[in-house]
C-alpha cells in the first residue's frame, strides 16, 4: 500500500465539482478528509490523505486532479510532540480538527497519532509548554 497527505487548492470554476469521489471510482484510491474549506464557487482547500495499491496509481489520481485545474502541493513540514516538556494539559485536543492528539484513560496521558495529522499548527499556538513544535521534511541541499 501506498500512502501520502495531499494538500488540495480548488480555484473558483473547479470547486462545485466533485472530483476526489473520481480518485475512488477511476483510479480505486482511498481518501482521508483531514481538514477542509471549501464552498460552492469560491475557491478552497482540503488536505486528504491518499492511499492506493501503488505509486503509479496513486500518480495518476494526482495527474487527474492537475488536469482539472486542482493545484496539488505536500506538506513541507510535520508536527512533532516533545514528551519531555509535555505536561498533558490538554490545550491542543481542544483545537485539533483531525483527532491527531487525544486522550489515554485512564492515565489521562496525550497521545499524537502523527498520521491523522494534518499540519494545521493549531496545537503549536496553543500549546503552554511548546512541548508541540514544527520540523521541516524537505531535505538539505548541499
Amino acid at each position: 500500500m501506498y500512502s501520502k497527505i495531499v494538500i488540495l487548492n480548488f480555484p473558483p470554476v473547479v470547486a462545485q465539482k466533485a472530483l476526489v469521489c473520481q480518485l475512488t471510482k477511476k483510479y480505486d484510491l482511498i481518501f482521508n478528509i483531514l481538514s477542509a474549506k471549501i464552498s460552492n464557487k469560491k475557491e478552497g482547500y482540503m488536505v486528504i490523505e491518499l492511499t492506493s495499491g501503488s505509486k503509479a496509481a496513486f500518480n495518476k489520481g494526482v495527474k487527474y486532479l492537475k488536469d482539472q485545474g486542482v493545484s496539488v502541493s505536500y506538506p513541507e513540514h510535520q508536527i512533532y510532540k516533545d514528551e519531555e516538556i509535555c505536561t498533558h494539559c490538554g490545550s491542543c485536543i481542544a483545537v485539533c480538527p483531525t483527532d491527531a492528539l487525544y486522550i489515554k484513560r485512564p492515565e489521562m496521558e496525550i497521545i499524537f497519532n502523527k498520521d491523522k495529522c494534518s499540519v494545521c499548527e493549531l496545537c503549536i499556538l496553543t500549546c503552554p509548554t511548546r512541548a508541540m513544535g514544527l520540523f521541516s521534511t524537505q531535505k538539505a541541499v548541499a
